[in-house]
């Protein structure tokens, strides 16, 4: 079973629905390519034949993040006099937020009327996103038809109706084929037109409503910069989304195809990494997350009081071969919750409003009590993690494959694991939760204060590694407390929390800059002379947009130059046509010319989009 590869192909959304397609429009080629609607594919296939053949295609026209026009030429059906192509036909798709709209444009510069026939064949399977994924063979459903329109559902709640005003539909084995008759005059057009509307009564997750809670910033000087500000701000708008547990507080979908849902952690960053441009979207985050935050200790989910989740589906996730079964609901993450509480301070001082931060402070409080009831498992002033479950993620950080915590020869680390970076969350966490209590005279900030100091004497005393090339910072601390030898991206992820002091800032600084990690497209996740490092590992030599833009903007609060790695991102991003994909390969720009895909990348992704404002504030 192989996971679908994804950077060839052309994506177009309008969260929760997205449409995957070859270059030239046309669905059904490659595994991942359908019309989606959240977690179901409404359509798996979908072609066109003009006159009885495909075109010729000649371009794609990416008018913005939600729509794209296929131009073909149809020389079959050209008798023209000259060289010259003298039929054409310009195939638009655009996706809604509860389906999609689709035409087709038949132009001609012929000197005679031309008579043809245009014929769509689209086929269906209601698979979900899991299967898909692990490469799981689907079955084709029936689409019933009554001349009017087309439907197909599930029992599950899922499926379609189709409009074709004026189409012929007839059932060829598990297709429906649609036939209009075309007519287009001597130097005119002839358009046609079909709409399917998607519907899914079990769904958690629905499209936001209204216009992006931002304004695009002034980007000056550099166009590359611009582009990819203006390129990131669009895709964003199209992954928000809202969840019924919180009706109007949109979030930021965590990418697509695969996480176009709720994650807590990516929600969390891409709010926190688009400040800049003000609160709102921290706000409503912040929110749709509070109204999730854990009740009760449910094993089987990860749920503890207070503890914010990791993510949210319509149904239970499972992972074939892996042994992973995630509920629909689950709290796997040792991170989001002291991020949550990061995110409401700096949403504070970035111009949230009082009363939507006091609101919100009974929520900090079982935050921050999660801390330390819950995410300080064995009491020794630290934060970890282990998988309690047997089906949930063995690594609960942001590196959550099961290869991500590993030893400089390889060895992987055993758990409960403390991760570095965790240690970081928490601390600032701990001093700037303190900071809002006392700011709305509430009760418990100098004993956070305190917990907080115990934390970071903790972390002096058992992170660092000594190296000829300067000391470092573990990755993470195993089971028996030994700290995890291997240099990692992790440590940018220090910077700025008031973790570090200024000579251990100095150092981390210095190793986040040097050969082994800076690729000159952006941070490694694992440096280069690691037993375990290849430059398509997931986690494991791969560069990943947000982790860099996290440790620019940590190289930037600490007073260091962080210039080299923002500009490694900008040069990625002019790479990728300006849309940064969720991760790419860690091969060094003195290597290759441009950054190679990691082909099973999510792109757009939320946490990668934000990125360019993180670069776009560090370079202005």
């Amino acid at each position: 079973m192989l996971q679908p590869l994804l950077h060839d192909e052309t994506v177009l959304l309008r969260a929760p629905v997205q449409a995957w397609q070859a270059r030239n429009g046309t669905i059904g080629g490659r595994a991942i390519h359908g019309l989606w609607f959240g977690d179901v594919r409404i359509v798996a296939h979908s072609s066109i034949a003009i006159g009885g053949r495909g075109g010729e295609h000649i371009a794609t026209l990416e008018r913005s993040v939600d729509t794209a026009s296929f131009v073909s030429l149809l020389r079959h059906l050209d008798d023209g006099p000259t060289a010259d192509p003298h039929v054409r036909a310009v195939h638009t798709r655009q996706v809604t937020a509860d389906g999609v709209r689709e035409t087709i444009r038949i132009e001609s510069d012929l000197d005679h009327p031309l008579s043809t026939t245009v014929a769509v064949r689209l086929e269906a399977d209601l698979a979900s996103m899991d299967a898909v994924k692990s490469g799981l063979p689907t079955r084709r459903v029936r689409i019933a038809h009554d001349g009017e329109s087309a439907t197909w559902h599930d029992s599950a709640g899922a499926g379609a109706v189709l409009l074709a005003p004026g189409a012929i539909a007839t059932d060829d084995g598990p297709s429906l084929v649609l036939t209009w008759p075309v007519d287009v005059p001597a130097h005119g057009v002839d358009v046609i037109a079909w709409t399917i509307a998607a519907t899914d009564e079990r769904a958690v997750v629905h499209a936001a409503p209204g216009p992006a809670p931002w304004t695009a910033p002034a980007v000056e000087g550099d166009d590359r910069l611009r582009r990819w500000v203006d390129r990131a701000l669009d895709d964003l708008d199209a992954l928000r989304l809202t969840a019924d547990r919180a009706p109007g507080e949109q979030f930021l979908a965590a990418g697509s195809p695969w996480f176009f849902t709720l994650f807590g952690r990516d929600s969390i960053w891409a709010a926190r990494l688009l400040l800049p441009l003000g609160p709102s979207i921290a706000g409503s985050t912040l929110r749709a997350l509070a109204a999730l935050q854990g009740t009760a200790s449910v094993p089987d989910t990860a749920e503890q009081p207070g503890k914010i989740m990791h993510e949210l589906r319509r149904d239970t996730l499972e992972i074939p071969g892996e042994r992973i079964a995630l509920p629909p609901l689950y709290y796997g993450t040792v991170d989001a919750t002291p991020l949550w509480v990061c995110l409401l301070h700096d949403a504070w001082r970035a111009g949230l409003p009082d009363a939507e931060v006091e609101a919100l402070l009974p929520h900090l409080e079982r935050a921050l009590a999660w801390m330390r009831d819950f995410g300080d498992s064995d009491g020794d002033g630290l934060l970890e993690y282990v998988d309690e479950t047997g089906h949930g993620l063995s690594n609960q950080g942001w590196k959550d494959s099961g290869d991500s915590v590993q030893w400089r020869d390889g060895t992987l680390a055993e758990g409960p694991i403390a991760l570095c970076e965790v240690q970081a969350y928490a601390y600032e966490a701990a001093v700037h939760g303190a900071d809002l209590l006392d700011a709305f005279d509430r009760d418990g900030g100098d004993e956070w204060r305190d917990w907080a100091t115990r934390l970071r004497s903790r972390f002096h005393e058992t992170f660092w590694v000594d190296d000829p090339d300067g000391a470092y910072p573990a990755i993470a601390l195993d089971a028996t407390k030994r700290a995890v030898d291997t240099v990692t991206s992790n440590l940018g992820h220090l910077l700025g929390t008031g973790l570090l002091d200024e000579a251990q800032s100095a150092l981390v600084a210095a190793r986040l800059l040097s050969p082994a990690l800076d690729s000159g497209f952006g941070l490694r996740t694992l440096s280069t002379d690691a037993v375990g490092y290849w430059p398509l590992g997931y986690h494991r030599g791969a560069v990943w947009a947000h982790d860099t833009a996290i440790a620019i903007r940590g190289l930037v609060a600490a007073g260091h130059d962080a210039t080299s790695l923002a500009t490694g991102l900008l040069a990625a991003a002019t790479a990728f046509d300006y849309r940064m994909p969720e991760l790419y390969g860690g091969d060094g720009a003195d290597e290759v010319p441009r950054p190679i895909p990691y082909p099973a990348s999510c792109r757009p992704q939320a946490w990668s989009a934000a990125a360019a404002i993180a670069v776009w504030d560090a370079l202005r």
